[in-house]
């Protein structure tokens, strides 16, 4: 099995602190923004998009098929994480992380101006499908990006702290992509949240373009990433200075090619990083989309008072992933990773237990311990997946670990819950399915 090289971890920078600080800063609210972008189509999954754009006899084929479009987004982010990846280890973190943030605004928006299926037909499914594609490229493309920008400026001994405010994009895109539904509903209602009203969110979305020109022309280059370009262009020199001619500077162009050194020698690294978080994003899209549906259509629980609970439920999360990822600065990331894995694998039958009393109180109390066990991984795994490779190739071997997760995990869980449930009839099976993964995550970790 290949293991990182001892000098993977990222160096301490040097970096004022004031700029460290708003680099920060900047990588969390791309994070944040980003998210809210992504969820939104989510959460209009859940409510809506199956009768909008694939009318059928059978409630529960409308919404198989809106999931399906949901986790397609999914099988996109690999590719988005790779291409940028490849490109942000040779040409910087800032362009890759300003063009995902400018890609997302732009197909968040179309999605919001798309017309129904009952207005253009089948050209309204297919589209939304390619639109969806386009969020998954870019935040596939994202997440690297942002991660590297806060922890290659972190101090010495806070990497885990200050990777957390870019894992805090989650809750907050969550928290907003929620607020931003109970605002839409609430100010149309009925028939026209349903007709055009749930459309509002995703107009919101486009204002992520506007970041996106402070991060281009107020944000530098990580001092890491541009300490690796000095170090490889003086190496490149030596080299070609020894051996001359063009064949030395045709070795030195393969050996920076990040791609071709993750798959060549630390392919397993990245498969390993991948199994260890899927029970995590798998557990996070079911309970954000997939309990919203099942609680919402098969227990016949009130929409607005289940997307309340969604939102107290988020904001436990503000204060729990910067703790859990301080917690790893002193005592190591995967101690803390481990626990939450193992409450996971703990909590899945009881967490649909409480669900299925169909009490909200009680709703409440099942995601909100899920909830907790889901921050104790997410706050320590930027740093954890930063830290498993070296500057030259972390962009790439940390994204497609990351994103081969939410493939396997959250991509297909929404989906593969209604299934287990209308297959089974029991949410025991997606209790199972949830276990699984813990299990593999465990296994990975160790």
């Amino acid at each position: 099995m290949d293991m990182p090289a001892a000098s993977a971890s990222p160096a301490p920078s040097t970096t004022p602190g004031g700029n460290r600080r708003k680099v920060a800063l900047a990588a969390a609210a791309a994070s944040a923004v980003e998210w809210y972008d992504y969820f939104i189509f989510g959460i209009a999954a859940a409510l809506v998009l199956g009768d909008e754009f694939f009318p059928s006899s059978s409630p529960v084929a409308g919404v198989l098929a809106a999931f399906a479009t949901f986790a397609v987004g999914f099988l996109a982010r690999p590719i988005g994480g790779v291409i940028a990846g490849h490109l942000g280890d040779k040409r910087g973190r800032k362009p890759m992380l300003v063009l995902a943030l400018t890609t997302m605004g732009l197909a968040t928006l179309a999605i919001g101006l798309l017309p129904s299926y009952g207005t253009i037909g089948l050209a309204a499914p297919v589209l939304l499908v390619v639109l969806r594609i386009v969020q998954g490229l870019a935040v596939g493309a994202q997440w690297g990006g942002a991660m590297l920008m806060a922890t290659e400026y972190a101090p010495e001994g806070k990497r885990g702290l200050y990777g957390s405010l870019v894992q805090l994009g989650v809750p907050i895109g969550v928290v907003t992509a929620n607020v931003a539904f109970l605002l839409a509903e609430g100010l149309t209602g009925g028939d026209a949240f349903t007709s055009w009203g749930w459309r509002i969110p995703f107009a919101v979305g486009v204002l992520v373009l506007g970041l996106a020109w402070y991060i281009h022309h107020r944000v530098e280059e990580t001092p890491e990433f541009r300490a690796a370009e000095r170090e490889l262009a003086e190496r490149e020199r030596r080299e070609k200075g020894a051996a001359g001619g063009d064949e030395a500077g045709e070795g030195a162009g393969e050996r920076r090619s990040p791609l071709r050194a993750i798959l060549g020698g630390h392919l397993g690294t990245v498969f390993l990083a991948g199994g260890s978080f899927a029970v995590n994003t798998a557990t996070f899209y079911i309970l954000i989309t997939g309990v919203l549906d099942y609680t919402t259509r098969e227990l016949d629980m009130e929409r607005g008072s289940v997307l309340m609970v969604s939102l107290l439920v988020s904001l436990t999360q503000f204060a729990l992933i910067p703790a859990a990822a301080a917690f790893s600065d002193r005592v190591g990331r995967l101690p803390v990773y481990a626990a939450g894995a193992v409450g996971l694998l703990v909590w899945a039958v009881p967490m649909f237990l409480l669900i299925d009393t169909t009490s909200l109180w009680l709703l409440a109390v099942g995601t909100f311990v899920t909830s907790c066990f889901l921050s104790i991984m997410y706050g320590p795994q930027a740093a954890l997946f930063a830290e498993l490779f070296t500057a030259e190739m972390r962009y790439t071997g940390a994204s497609l670990g990351y994103q081969i997760s939410a493939v396997v995990g959250g991509g297909l869980a929404p989906f593969l819950m209604v299934l287990l449930l209308e297959v089974s009839g029991t949410s025991m099976a997606v209790s199972g399915y949830i276990m699984v993964l813990a299990v593999i995550a465990l296994g990975s970790i160790a």
